[in-house]
């Protein structure tokens, strides 16, 4: 498995409980949730390392 690394990540408490919601509708950890939605803003951002950026419209 590839290493990780670790941060401290502060939500008011607000955006950690529809975080929370949300990765347990998914059936996903809280960690897990942040870890899928900041890879899927990468990916459709054409951010992620090997991928080409979206062409524009």
């Amino acid at each position: 498995m590839a290493e990780r690394k670790p941060f401290l990540l502060r939500l008011d408490p607000e955006t950690h409980a529809a975080l929370q919601k949300w990765a347990a509708d998914d059936l996903r950890s809280v960690n897990g949730q942040v870890e899928y939605l900041l890879r899927r803003a990468l990916k459709d951002a054409g951010r992620l390392p090997g991928r080409t950026p979206p062409r524009a419209p």
